[in-house]
């Protein structure tokens, strides 16, 4: 039997031509052979499997080839043949993760001396530079600056950053690219045709894309898959062979969100599950289509990384989609991607957002639906706002409980006579004409009291009669009474309720001790809005006692105005405290010079 060569190295590049998605590399590499405008040292830093490795392979032919043709090595000389055989002397390749001690280098640096038998060039090739120590790197500073005349190094690393400044310096840098993913299919197609494989878009899309932009990986993949499926991939088995949700999956649960079916888009998501996905996987990817159908809705198309029938079936669905719709579906499933690690149910926090976005594609169905109906059945005519309201039947109301009222406020209307006139004290029942009623019905409605309850308010829904109405009118004037001589008792109070405050309520007391009063309503200015809540908040408790101390009758009202630019009043310190203390005990500050204490 034939021994099985992998496609990574069967189909490994030979020439500059044939490297996948990193032209704007061999392009240059190509013009610095051509016109022998070589460097003696370069870098190669880029992700795995994007060939770093290959290109340098490349360039070390390229560059010994006794007769090149535009940057590209001809195969024909003696050097090619040597290099193809794996024979040549003038290639070295150094593995810098198991050679990375300062004897290494030290070796290296001897072999460097030696000048080619065969070529012009000694190409010394050190794979994972990075893994150099940082003795052995410094060690190495002074050949890499000043090589002989015959050696070039090409260093290949994936993780640029671990470099130190003093090796980037004397190198020429070259940033490999991750390889799209249709380059990746434009390839795995041609690897295909040579092989005799069937593959269909659809699974060649899923190896490339789960690749994550190297090629060594997707043609593993591929060899994987074709020892599965055979001579044809399709791309069911491509996705059960690599393991990996197929794209099928998240357009039924696009489709089952959008349309607010929450139930099914659940039992969809414990398939899930039973095929042995975590709810991580399933987020993650579940957020990453609704992006790319997000993308797939404007010019940025060419940013979903799809080829042939996929990218149009991004395309019918996004349009399906509302913009609303994807962009919170987006900002909650990145909210539940980033808990889920640290959440002890991952399962209830997936099926909670899954839910959320049910409620959105319910949400967007309802107005539509809404919309729909507006637009097959007209609207009845509203009714003129000053037209006069019907007659309605006479009823006989509920005889009231016996109230006490004044003589002078009860005065005699008819039921469709009243009108209501909140006032910041008093109401009182007014007789006006038929005419007036809606107009003054609709001011009423704007009009509130001083509580922020209007009578509308409070009789909303009840049918009353004007016997009611009258006596709970007059109920409210009994209870809001005001002491005609209520200004001159609180303001003969003053010292005493400040006094009083002073000693229970320190806190608000600075509000009190410059405050006003016009007939029953005592006017305050704070400095803070905090100081204001606080004073509302014991409001009522604050009109039981001022009209306690005073001795006033009736309501007292507290009107509390804020002023944040008035100097804030000092706050009680522990020198403060420590006075009060000492004003209310004489032996305390006796016993404060004895012991030499100090306020704090």
């Amino acid at each position: 039997m034939e021994n099985f060569v992998v496609s990574a190295r069967k189909y490994r590049p030979a020439t500059f031509a044939s490297v996948v998605g990193q032209r704007h590399i061999t392009s240059t590499l190509k013009n610095a052979i051509e016109r022998g405008q070589l460097a003696h040292a370069y870098l190669f830093c880029g992700p795995r499997g994007v060939g770093k490795t290959t290109c340098a392979r490349i360039f070390a032919k390229a560059i010994n080839c006794l007769n090149p043709q535009h940057g590209e090595a001809c195969n024909e000389c003696e050097s090619c043949r040597s290099f193809n055989e794996g024979r040549s002397l003038n290639v070295h390749e150094l593995d810098a993760a198991s050679n990375n001690s300062v004897d290494d280098i030290r070796n290296l640096i001897e072999q460097v001396r030696i000048i080619p038998q065969q070529g012009r060039y000694s190409v010394f090739v050190i794979d994972e530079v990075h893994m150099l120590s940082s003795a052995a790197f410094n060690a190495f500073l002074k050949t890499l600056e000043e090589p002989p005349q015959h050696a070039v190094f090409v260093l290949a690393t994936t993780e640029k950053h671990k470099i130190i400044p003093t090796i980037l310096s004397r190198c020429q840098i070259y940033d490999f690219n991750r390889i799209r993913v249709e380059d990746g299919v434009e390839y795995l197609r041609y690897i295909a045709s040579k092989e005799g494989v069937e593959a269909d878009d659809e699974a060649l899309n899923l190896i490339a894309h789960k690749a994550d932009g190297g090629m060594r990986d997707a043609l593993s993949m591929f060899d994987k898959a074709v020892s599965f499926c055979g001579s044809k991939l399709n791309y069911k088995d491509v996705a059960a062979t690599l393991n990996v949700l197929d794209y099928d999956t998240y357009f039924r649960a696009t489709e089952l969100l959008l349309a607010g079916n929450y139930i099914d888009a659940l039992l969809l998501f414990d398939e899930v599950l039973a095929k042995g996905f975590s709810p991580q996987v399933f987020i993650s990817g579940l957020n990453a289509h609704m992006r790319d159908l997000l993308v797939a809705k404007g010019p940025a198309i060419s940013l979903v990384e799809f080829t042939g029938t996929l990218v149009e079936r991004y395309k019918a669905q996004a349009a399906a989609c509302d913009e609303a719709f994807l962009f919170n579906a987006i900002a909650l499933l990145t909210e539940a991607d980033g808990k889920i690690r640290q959440s002890s149910n991952q399962r209830l926090l997936v099926e909670l957002g899954l839910m959320k976005i049910a409620g959105l594609g319910q949400k967007k169905n309802d107005e539509v639906a809404s919309l729909t109906f507006a637009t097959e059945f007209a609207l009845p005519d509203l009714v003129p706002p000053h037209a006069a309201p019907a007659p309605q039947p006479a009823q006989v109301a509920p005889q009231p409980a016996p109230v006490a009222v004044q003589q002078s406020a009860e005065p005699k209307v008819e039921p469709q006579q009243v009108k209501e006139e909140p006032r910041e004290e008093v109401v009182q029942a007014e007789v006006v004409d038929a005419s007036q009623t809606e107009s003054a019905a609709s001011t009423r409605r704007q009009r509130k009291s001083k509580s922020g309850i209007s009578i509308n308010n409070l009789l909303d829904g009840e049918a009353l009669t004007a016997t009611e109405l009258v006596a709970r009118e007059a109920a409210k004037s009994a209870v809001v009474e005001v002491d005609p001589a209520c200004e001159e008792k609180v303001t003969l109070a003053k010292e005493r309720i400040v006094e009083h405050l002073m000693k229970n309520r320190p806190r608000i007391s600075v509000a009190f001790r410059d405050f006003e009063v016009e007939g029953n309503v005592v006017k305050l200015v704070v400095p803070s809005r905090e100081l204001h809540d606080e004073i509302m908040h014991d409001k009522a408790e604050l009109q039981r006692l001022i009209a306690q101390l005073s001795g006033a009758k009736g309501l007292v009202e507290i009107d509390i105005a804020v002023n944040e630019q008035i100097k804030v009043a000092r706050p009680i310190t522990l020198e403060d405290r420590l006075k009060h203390l000492v004003s209310r005990n004489d032996r305390l500050s006796d016993m404060i010079e004895r012991l030499q204490l100090d306020s704090e």
